[in-house]
């Protein structure tokens, strides 16, 4: 079984150079990134993402949980016909050095397509966690997500304010959004 140590992506992400030639560029945020941003931005801006799905498939060993009670945290999954709404940050390279820390547990750099709400596009990054990472906990029962979430802490607090914070956030955003609304019902329900 693979530790959870080999889940660190930084140096993978560190060796990205898609956007090596550019002074700014766009980074979409939708989960912790809407509501936690302890990263330097020129401007922020809502953006929606197509072909991607939120989803609270990832494992979380280094912040809202541990390697032997990891927590879940949310990475995206590509659904043809669905849209991701979130927060998109108008970011300079030197950001890289402390996001490529933050979110090393299994994500990596993503180049996508974002939309603004006056319907200009840019290209941005966004940092996913796919199936193929060893912190990848994948599908689940909502029911058995929203335990495991109630019952998860680590270093960064509570996986249960994870969820209430990024469930606020996406209100604020006027962003709905099935599963993370779901569990924030079931989540209340148990306590």
């Amino acid at each position: 079984m693979q530790s959870f140590r080999e889940a660190d992506t930084t140096a993978r992400n560190r060796a990205m150079n898609y956007f090596a030639s550019h002074q700014r560029l766009w980074l979409f945020g939708y989960g912790s990134l809407i509501y936690k941003v302890d990263f330097p931005f020129l401007q922020r801006r809502p953006a929606v993402i197509r072909g991607w799905e939120r989803r609270f498939w990832q494992g979380s060993h280094d912040h809202r949980g541990t390697p032997a009670a990891p927590g879940r945290v949310v990475t995206l999954v590509e659904s043809a016909d669905a849209f991701c709404r979130g927060m998109a940050f108008e970011i300079t390279p030197d950001v890289f050095e402390h996001l490529d820390n933050r979110e090393k547990n299994g994500y990596l750099r993503v180049v996508v397509d974002v939309q603004f709400a006056d319907g200009a596009c840019e290209e941005a990054l966004v940092y996913i966690a796919g199936p193929d990472n060893p912190a990848y906990l994948g599908p689940a029962s909502e029911a058995d997500i929203a335990a495991q979430i109630n019952h998860a802490i680590g270093p960064s607090g509570l996986n249960r304010d994870y969820l209430l914070h990024l469930a606020d956030a996406l209100r604020d955003l006027g962003a709905e959004d099935a599963h993370v609304f779901g569990l924030e019902r079931l989540l209340r329900k148990q306590g």
